[in-house]
């Protein structure tokens, strides 16, 4: 490896309101630049606007650090990031969603973690911000300081459960390598299957305490806009990771913790998230959900995480539906209309 760092940057469209420059102005701009030989990777996925363009511009003014990189099919964010880790020679990887940016200093802190403590994965906490500035907003603590350290069994459990954001961290790239680690494609939520498998390699985890992402919160971002499509996505991601589960021999191991993922992936999520984010919700879907994990689960109301941090209203809820689904469905309807009257009162 020649490099220090790939920074991988998967791109669709991210053209309008400066949304993109100002994430590569912050990448650009790193503290690291001129103490470490880095580069950002840019996979373009196929944008149909002027995101292109806007890249092969900076190409040319920083051929030093930028590197384009054009999907001529779009694969979504998973199989953008796939194409950068293809094409990465630094010897730690970062990803940046393109309409977030960083703090000046962001990879040299983590960097730094890494170096002083001989770390092979290192995040930090994020800022949530609704315009562009680099004045710290609502600050998220991401991960915990007991996830933190040489990582026992129950810290991998731990990490298995809530890894935190994949773009919150810097990962040392030979055990991405050596274990064959990737993204899901073609989905939205690639994270959701990446992030709990990826977290059992590496073995040793660090934190520097401070808001150093900024994630940017708008109306088109993927999280504020739900469909039955999105949905599908997530249910595909919690299937793809119990099978990457099985065929990486982790199923006996991690027993519990995968059955609790997966039913909040697939089933408990998705559900509420379906039922309060779609028009027209359709009652045959809510059906496949339920089936869905009982299949693979039948036993899923008994896991002890389940029953530790699903919230009483939402198990409430699914005893309701595991009687009828139609019930579910009506009681669920009126709930909202009445939330709604409220709301307009």
């Amino acid at each position: 490896m020649s490099k220090k760092l790939s920074i991988i940057v998967p791109v669709y469209n991210m053209a309008a309101e400066g949304k993109l420059n100002y994430c590569l102005d912050s990448l650009v701009g790193q503290t690291i630049r001129g103490m470490y030989d880095y580069e950002i990777l840019c996979v373009d996925d196929a944008s149909t606007d002027e995101s292109l363009e806007i890249l092969l511009d900076y190409q040319k003014r920083y051929p030093e650090l930028i590197c384009v990189i054009p999907n001529e099919v779009n694969l979504r964010q998973g199989g953008a990031k796939n194409v950068g880790l293809k094409n990465a020679e630094g010897e730690w990887i970062g990803f940046i969603d393109s309409d977030d940016w960083v703090s000046p200093d962001y990879y040299e802190k983590l960097l730094k973690k890494a170096e002083e403590t001989g770390a092979d994965l290192v995040g930090c906490d994020y800022s949530l911000v609704d315009h562009h500035t680099f004045t710290v907003g609502k600050v998220i603590v991401n991960n915990t300081p007991e996830q933190t350290g040489e990582l026992t069994k129950e810290q991998h459990r731990s990490l298995f459960m809530r890894p935190g954001s994949m773009v919150l961290k810097i990962y040392k790239h030979s055990v991405i390598r050596e274990n064959h680690l990737d993204f899901p494609e073609h989905i939205f939520y690639e994270d959701n299957c990446a992030g709990p498998l990826w977290s059992l390699y590496f073995r040793h985890f660090e934190r520097v305490e401070e808001p150093l992402y900024y994630y940017y919160q708008h109306a088109v971002s993927t999280v504020h806009h739900i469909t039955e499509e999105k949905c599908r996505d997530r249910m595909k991601a919690a299937e793809l990771l119990y099978t990457e589960c099985e065929r990486r021999g982790f199923l006996t191991e991690y027993s519990q913790e995968i059955e609790y993922r997966y039913t909040e992936l697939y089933y408990a999520i998705t559900l509420f998230s379906y039922m309060g984010g779609v028009t027209h919700p359709k009652p045959a879907f809510i059906r496949q959900l339920r089936k869905g994990v009982e299949e693979r689960f039948p036993e899923f109301a008994q896991n002890p995480y389940y029953l530790e941090h699903t919230g009483a209203p939402e198990q409430k809820l699914i005893r309701m539906q595991s009687r009828s689904d139609l019930l579910f469905f009506v009681y669920y309807r009126m709930k909202q209309w009445i939330w709604k009257k409220r709301g307009n009162l």
